[in-house]
């Protein structure tokens, strides 16, 4: 059983589409990748602006630094918390 979140665009990430990865991302939205399966979704930019999303950056910031191996903002975080965080925006 699933759910959607309207907001949030979930896409798996594979080696093979490592290379078209920017492609696929509409404008005004961005590619970040969750969890330790770094599972990818997409996310409207302007959730950079919400208070919330910022202390969650700020804390990986504070934990991993800015050095991401995927190229793009990894959330080394539960998806869980993630999908919590971002579901919370989209009600606002």
């Amino acid at each position: 059983m699933g759910f959607r979140l309207p907001g949030i665009r979930n896409a798996s990430f594979t080696t093979n589409q490592a290379s078209s990865k920017g492609a696929d991302v509409a404008k005004d939205y961005l590619a970040v990748y969750v969890g330790e399966k770094m599972k990818r979704f997409v996310i409207p930019v302007s959730y950079l602006n919400q208070s919330s999303f910022q202390d969650l950056l700020s804390q990986v910031v504070e934990e991993f630094g800015y050095d991401h191996p995927m190229g793009g903002l990894t959330f080394h975080c539960r998806e869980d918390l993630f999908l919590d965080i971002t579901s919370r925006l989209m009600s606002c």
